[in-house]
Order: structure tokens, then sequence, then C-alpha cells
């Protein structure tokens, strides 16, 4: 995901103008909606992409966009604009609400939707929102119900965001990797980023939080694997071994801060490049032979990469993954008092989390939706109709993935026979596997101070030469 803005130079009242017509003359109400760069189906697909599915044929002829403002207009007799723009990431997100932007609806991480809660600029979703009793309610009656109970364990002050957040995309971090280069031992530890044996073949995600994130993984790499050990032995609990995994890869002590800045100082030139977006292009055209990836861009990369004759794995590491989430946010600056705003937001976020538009957002950019569909069962069509294995094929095995959709990690109502290989590829990718969620903790809002910190520490690894204190 990278950045494409808008560049507006010269004449201010230009861009005060953009900011502060949210209502135009005709009465066509705005909505500002801003979202990751290449993170919602853009339309224009060929004939043949079309996904024929048992509940019907799904194919994206127009933008989700413009889709939105056709169905806004014919299910509620009024006309809708999206001004839609994108950011990078999101410290970049973070900046362009600091500078003055204003938008309505917004799609940051979970640790800056923390940071947004914490500084009082977000809206609460209406309850009726959330009413599942409603037929018409698209993200209540079909968010996965694990999703919706991690989303309400994640707190701000013993505020959980869920009242704020509705969510979007989902998925973990590891290691986009070519096995004939990598091993698969190899790429299956956070240790992978400092291995000599990879040097100027590897890339680094350019981000302060997933950047800090694997550090931590690479210090303590012996401690974690130990952790995990002691659990999975009965030595220690799991609730026991989750709230240490937790401060564990949250832990920003200054010392700590400081042992993450010299490890990455020493190992600036271990790496291709800092990237944020770039490192799907080079590991398909083979620049590097490992790319430290979120999971929904590992899916894009093996896609990329068969396309050309090559097989790329996705492997996570052992020691513990990134949990993260993608969730809608409506902010204060935006909608303040507006009713009508805030209610168009949440239609928006209701329109896309409808199945067959969860579908087509998935298979554009290659992300997880947190929409499993409830009682509809097109989203696990999709996943079947994606890497259900053909009739005739021999090496295949059993997937399940009850614990996406219907909550029980033990059921054997949703099970996908799919292809052996699909254990290391992409459907690993996109749903992993519940040992994978287990060793996995998210990345929290630390506080302004702390992360005042941890911004000055990127900016030394970033901008100077290599030193220790």
């Amino acid at each position: 995901m990278y950045k494409k803005m808008l560049l507006i130079v010269g004449l201010c009242f230009i861009c005060s103008m953009m900011c502060s017509c949210d209502k135009k003359d005709d009465g066509v109400l705005t909505l500002r909606v801003c979202n990751w760069e290449e993170y919602i189906d853009e339309g224009d697909w060929d004939e043949e992409e079309t996904i024929d599915l048992p509940g019907g044929d799904i194919i994206g002829e127009n933008s989700m966009i413009e889709d939105f403002e056709e169905w806004y207009e014919d299910t509620y007799g009024e006309k809708i604009k999206v001004e839609y723009s994108c950011f990078g990431t999101n410290e970049e997100l973070y900046n362009q609400l600091t500078l003055g932007d204003e938008f309505d609806l917004v799609c940051p991480s979970e640790y800056m939707i923390m940071k947004l809660l914490n500084e009082g600029k977000l809206i609460k979703y209406d309850d009726s929102f959330f009413d599942a009793s409603d037929d018409d309610n698209y993200y209540a009656k079909g968010v996965s119900p694990y999703i919706s109970n991690y989303v309400k364990d994640i707190k701000v002050e013993n505020v959980s965001i869920a009242d704020y957040a509705a969510g979007y995309m989902w998925g973990v971090t590891g290691s986009v990797y070519n096995p004939e280069e990598v091993s698969e031992e190899d790429a299956s530890s956070w240790k992978l980023m400092i291995n000599p044996k990879y040097k100027h073949k590897l890339t680094m995600k350019d981000n302060v939080r997933d950047a800090y994130f694997a550090s931590l993984g690479m210090l303590k790499s012996d401690e974690l694997v130990k952790l995990y050990e002691d659990y999975k032995s009965g030595k220690i609990s799991f609730d026991e071994y989750h709230k240490t995994l937790s401060q564990e890869m949250n832990d920003a002590d200054p010392k700590t801060i400081l042992a993450v800045q010299n490890l990455l100082q020493d190992n600036k030139d271990m790496y291709y490049s800092f990237e944020t977006d770039n490192g799907k292009a080079d590991i398909v055209t083979g620049k590097v032979v490992a790319n430290y990836q979120w999971s929904g861009d590992g899916v894009y990369a093996l896609d990329q990469a068969e396309e050309d004759g090559v097989y790329l794995n996705f492997a996570v590491p052992k020691e513990c993954t990134n949990l993260w989430f993608d969730g809608w946010v409506m902010l204060k600056d935006g909608i303040g008092n507006d009713d009508k705003k805030k209610v168009a937001a949440e239609r928006f976020v209701n329109f896309i989390s409808r199945p067959d538009n969860a579908v087509r957002n998935m298979y554009y950019i290659g992300y997880t939706s947190v929409i499993a569909g409830g009682e509809d069962s097109t989203i696990f069509d999709y996943a079947d109709w994606t890497y259900g294995a053909e009739e005739d094929e021999e090496d295949v095995v059993e997937y399940p993935l009850d614990y996406f959709f219907s909550g029980d990690s033990e059921g054997d109502e949703y099970v996908i026979t799919a292809p052996r290989e699909q254990l290391k590829r992409q459907l690993f990718a996109q749903y992993p596997t519940v040992d994978v969620l287990e060793r996995s903790a998210i990345m929290e809002y630390c506080g302004a101070e702390t992360t005042g910190e941890l911004n000055q520490m990127w900016i030394n690894v970033r901008c100077f030469n290599p030193f220790r204190r």
C-alpha cells in the first residue's frame, strides 16, 4: 500500500473550498473518505474474472465508490458524493489530520485507532448499526465472531474500541520468501531479518511500528520461543502466555527502544530497501529473496509470481506474529454534529460489508475481509472457490476455518479440501491456522510520550549514520 496523494499547490482558497464544502449547492451530501492506497475494488474487471459462486456471479464492473453512490440513491432516495483519497501509512494519515485535512471516515490500523480514541477524536457508532436483528445490517450480521471478540478486547483506558471501529480487513505479518533461495526454517523466524546469509536480499518495512515489532521479535527470539513452549507443555496457561507475549511485544522501555535502534542501525546494510509497497514487486522480480510483509500483500505477491512461473511461500515467525486489524472510524472534526453525515458514513461501511462486496474487495486487493457472512455462505464459498482442490487432485489436506466463520475452533462445518501446497501459500496467508493466532499479539498505542521516543528512534535509524550510546 503506497501513497498516491493529490498534490495541491498554490491558491489557498482552493484547498479551503475543497475541505469545507460538505454539502454542494445542489443539496448533494458529500462524504469524505480516506483509505489505504489500492485498498478497495476499483472495478473494470475483465469478463473472465467473473467469480461464479453457487449463490450467483460476482464481478466488479464499476468501482465500489460508484456503486455505493448509486446504491445510496436507489435505496434512500438521496444523492451522495464520495470524495475518496488515500494514505500510505498510519503515520501519514495522522500527519494529514494534524496539518488540517478533514475527513469524515478513515480506515487506520488498530494502534492508530487507539491513539485517535485516546485523543478524543472519534465518534461512536450508533447502537442501531450493531443490531444484528435488522436484515439490512450487513456488518452486524456478517462480521466474523473471531474478529468481533478480538476487537472487543482492544481497549484504551478500559474503553473498548468496538463501539468506535467497524472492521474492514485483518491479517498477520510474516515473510514472503523464495523456497529455492531461503529454507523454511530460516524464513520461519524473525532472525531471518539479521541472517548474514541473505545480506542485501531482504526488505524491511519503512514505518516505525512494524519495524519495531519485528525488531522486538529478533531481540527476544529465544525468550519468545521458550515462552510458547512453556504454554504448549502446560507449564503456564494460555492467559498467562498471552499476557506475557503482549507485554514483551509492546515493550517500550527506554533501554529496549535503544536496543532496537542499535539493532536496526547495525543491520541497515542487511536490507535491499526499507519499503512500504515496493517489496511486493522486488520479491516477484527476484531482486530480493525474502520480504517482510503483511499477509494480504503476501497473497498478492504469491499470485503475481505464479503468473510468471515462480512459486513463492509465506511463513510466519515461530516466535510470534502481529495480528493486525484495519477498521473504519468516524472523525469528530469531519462529521461534527451532522447526524446526516454520520448516518451516511455508517451506511458506507454497511454497504461494503455486504458479502458480495466483501468478496469483490478481497479479490481485488488480496486481503482478508473481517466479514464471514453469518448465515450467508458467500464468503466461505469464495474461499472454497479460490483455494479448493480439483476433484481429481490427490495430494490434498483438510483446512478448517470454523474459528473464523463460526467462532468454534474445534468445529468441522467450515472445512476446505485444499492442495497440500496451500499449507505454505495463499490460503495459509489469507486465513492463518489457529496455532499461528495463538502466538499473535497486537501493537498497542503506548501514549504520547513513548510514541515521541519511538519516532525519534526511527529518525535516528533512517536519517543518521549508525552510532551507539
